[in-house]
């Protein structure tokens, strides 16, 4: 099978069973995906499969063969940050940080469906990603934050 990560294309024999979480950490030394609970509860493993977001621990790994993934490690650009990892940063969206890369993934899913997004909008938009540490609202300025620099005519 093969399958595009973060622009990069590999090829590889997989067993039919492996999860796409555990290809991504590793057979592609990407850890930044997150292993919380492999039934898709927590959102920890979230990447964007073809644009969309999807839970990796619920994903056969030939399941996403001549896919295009895009995992937490493909968002920086030259060493500087997306502007959701900023926003996380800025508007302080995180605590331990292990619930982030998924948290993000499933933010930039939202944020490129288009559309209004209102606090109600992002908190059911993240309904399936748990956050231990936080009461969600950093998380959500965050978002709101992030998704108004990405569609302002200067970021485009």
């Amino acid at each position: 099978m093969s399958l595009e990560v973060n622009g990069v294309e590999h090829s590889a024999e997989v067993e039919p069973r492996q999860l796409l979480v555990y290809f991504l950490r590793e057979n592609l030394a990407l850890t930044g995906t997150n292993v919380g609970c492999d039934t898709t509860s927590c959102g920890a493993c979230t990447v964007l499969m073809d644009g969309r977001s999807v839970k990796s621990c619920t994903v056969l790994t030939v399941q996403a063969d001549g896919a295009e993934v895009q995992t937490i490690e493909g968002l920086a650009d030259d060493g500087k940050m997306h502007p959701l990892q900023d926003a996380f940063h800025t508007e302080h969206g995180l605590q331990c940080g292990y619930c982030t890369p998924g948290m993000i993934m499933a933010a930039l899913g939202l944020i490129q469906e288009g559309g209004d997004l209102t606090e109600k909008d992002i908190r059911l938009g993240l309904e399936g990603n748990l956050c231990r540490c936080t009461g969600y609202h950093n998380i959500v300025k965050a978002i709101q934050s992030a998704a108004d620099e990405m569609r302002s005519p200067a970021s485009a």
